[in-house]
């Protein structure tokens, strides 16, 4: 039998490294949860009552691994970090019980949701969609993940970010709106959850701007640390540069 041949070059299998052994674990897709903190959800001038929760996808190729650059992105003037906890999937399938979700867990890490705050050439609307402001290239970076037979299941403990040695963000996991079962649970009611599935959890509050050469080191207690450099723009638009829109007529 011959093997496939594709028209353009087929994209190669995003994995991310696990500790205590050499094999990786393959990510098939990146489900994030927006506003999962109630000082958070504050900080953003939200409501903080226990709405149903935010949710919204990364593509798969914007993962980055620790010790990596993420390039400042272009369309913005305002680029912000957000610390999360990282949740990678063995199993789980449509409709799963709360009481079975965490059965259905491989191990967790450290991310970091790399977020465009704003938008330039953009106007700024309550029901514009995420993707321009979350799911663009280069924006999860994640750490190695720790298997649950090492680390268990982390319901509580402290998770910080730093921007060049500055604490900038520094919560605890007990103060989620949303927790991880219930998580897995909603999700699992509107996509099939799947073998190397990760989530990302949410931020707690303290999120802010980043600029090129900035070193940013997020931690959570028992899970070690992810540690990325913002690099020099991606794109046209620099930071504190608004280009000419291709929409203005004079």
């Amino acid at each position: 039998m011959s093997s496939k041949s594709f028209v353009v070059p087929a994209p190669a299998q995003v994995s991310l490294p696990v500790t205590g052994t050499d094999a990786q674990f393959p990510v098939r897709r990146i489900y994030c949860i927006g506003k999962n903190y109630v000082a958070h959800v504050r900080e953003m001038g939200g409501d903080e009552t226990r709405d149903f929760p935010i949710i919204f996808q990364k593509p798969v190729d914007s993962v980055i691994h620790a010790g990596g650059t993420v390039p400042y992105p272009p369309m913005t003037d305002d680029f912000h970090h957000e610390i999360e906890l990282m949740v990678a999937m063995k199993s789980g399938g449509y409709n799963i019980p709360v009481e079975d979700a965490l059965s259905h867990v491989y191990g967790y890490g450290v991310c970091i949701d790399m977020t465009r705050r704003q938008l330039v050439e953009t106007p700024i609307t309550a029901n514009m969609p995420w993707e321009l402001k979350k799911s663009f290239d280069h924006s999860a970076p994640c750490s190695a993940i720790h298997p649950v037979e090492m680390v268990g299941h982390p319901d509580k403990g402290a998770i910080q970010l730093s921007v060049d040695g500055e604490l900038r963000q520094c919560s605890d996991l007990s103060l989620m709106i949303w927790r991880v079962p219930e998580i897995i649970s909603t999700l699992s009611r509107y996509f099939s959850i799947e073998p190397g599935d990760i989530i990302m959890a949410g931020t707690p509050d303290g999120v802010g701007p980043v600029l090129p050469g900035n070193r940013l080191e997020g931690r959570i207690e028992n899970l070690g640390a992810l540690e990325i450099l913002v690099g020099e723009p991606a794109g046209v638009a620099a930071p504190g540069v608004q280009p000419i829109s291709l929409l203005t007529t004079g």
